[in-house]
């Protein structure tokens, strides 16, 4: 095969170039002084190892394992809620990154998540909780775990009230309610307009606290507000993180062991809150049975409300020019609020709704009255002689 002349001068033109490149000189600067000597390390443990203790796979895993059979990991609530830039605090991990990034703030100066909302909400992980940390003196001032919030947390429903629990403060930013009890529309009455009435599913700081519930009058003594002694003698982390029996409970799955339990109970861990259950189950036979009111709206033939051109539905008027009331039977049904046949707010004497209240309260805590056994006793006991 012949090469082609052409291609053969082109490689001795690149060549030469390189040759030419090759040989520029090289002229060195002037010496300069030497810096200054470096400040001498104390003697002991390499600081990598210190990190190493935590940043580890090894370290790591059984906690990431763990985590994956939380409720926080598993649960739902991130869907549609972690979207509203209301409920995005606690439903959206982003969201709750947000709240402490000290970017938006409502119109009252509280920290808020991004008030556009969110596309993508995702569950609470590792990152949402933790940050960096505060400190790096672990030998002085102990371990802060990196947590994004150990600061005194104020409660969403009373801007007044700070609880602070150490290193359980990040547990007290969502795990409180957001709606406060039934307010007396001034006729001893109240209206349910939401299905999603009372706490808010997670009143468990203020059944710990003693707070929040409504104090109905009866024979049983209300304890004083933080007497409790899983308040006064434990934490969320103390009993929700101990240490795991079979994996499936303490660390970070934060479902309770019987190892954190029997610290405190060394004669054995007590099997429920004595006679609750069953007076939780009394009061709701009773408040399935209450007889409330509302009134009739006018539906067209497919049974949908008829509006008028406000948006309003238009209530049914007998010969008299009176309005029609409807008997409403149960202020909960299931445990469910019941907002009446129309779902535009069934009305109920305020003790019906007041031991409703108590009802959801003490139910949507979770934990069987553990947390505060003699306050869950009194909501229920006084709730059930008010009804009964």
């Amino acid at each position: 095969m012949k090469r082609s002349p052409i291609l053969s001068l082109m490689l001795i033109a690149v060549t030469s170039l390189l040759f030419v490149q090759c040989t520029h000189e090289i002229y060195e600067g002037a010496d300069g002084m030497d810096g200054a000597n470096g400040i001498d390390g104390v003697d002991g443990v390499d600081g990598d190892f210190i990190c190493q203790e935590c940043h580890s796979d090894t370290y790591r895993t059984p906690i990431h394992e763990a985590y994956a059979l939380s409720g926080h990991a598993t649960g739902t609530a991130y869907g549609y809620a972690g979207t509203r830039a209301d409920c995005a605090q606690c439903h959206n991990n982003q969201g709750y990154i947000d709240y402490f990034s000290g970017l938006y703030f409502d119109e009252d100066g509280n920290p808020t998540p991004n008030p556009e909302g969110y596309t993508n909400p995702t569950p609470l992980n590792c990152n949402g909780c933790h940050s960096t940390h505060e400190t790096f003196d672990f030998e002085n001032d102990g371990p802060d775990y990196a947590l994004r919030n150990t600061e005194a947390v104020q409660l969403m429903v009373d801007d007044g009230y700070f609880i602070d629990m150490g290193f359980s403060n990040t547990c007290v930013t969502c795990h409180q309610p957001r709606r406060t009890g039934p307010e007396d529309d001034g006729n001893g009455e109240f209206t349910i307009t939401s299905s999603h009435w009372g706490p808010h599913h997670s009143p468990q700081v203020t059944m710990l606290e003693g707070i929040e519930g409504e104090l109905i009058p009866g024979s049983s003594n209300y304890p004083t507000v933080g007497s409790a002694q899983h308040r006064t003698g434990s934490t969320c982390t103390g009993c929700h993180m101990g240490e795991t029996t079979n994996g499936s409970d303490g660390n970070h799955t934060f479902n309770p062991t019987f190892n954190a339990c029997t610290a405190c109970h060394t004669n054995g861990v007590p099997g429920e809150v004595s006679g609750l259950a069953a007076n939780v189950d009394a009061l709701l036979v009773l408040l399935e049975n209450v007889i409330g009111w509302e009134y009739e709206y006018e539906v067209d033939e497919d049974g949908e409300l008829i509006l008028d051109e406000d948006g309003n539905p238009i209530i049914v008027l007998d010969g008299n020019g009176d309005p029609v009331i409807l008997e409403v039977h149960g202020i909960l049904h299931d445990g469910h609020p019941n907002t009446g046949s129309f779902g535009e707010g069934a009305t109920f004497s305020i003790l019906d709704a007041q031991a409703a209240w108590n009802y959801l309260f003490v139910t949507e805590d979770q934990s069987g009255g553990v947390h505060n056994p003699d306050f869950a006793k009194a909501l229920i006991n006084n709730s059930l002689e008010a009804l009964d």
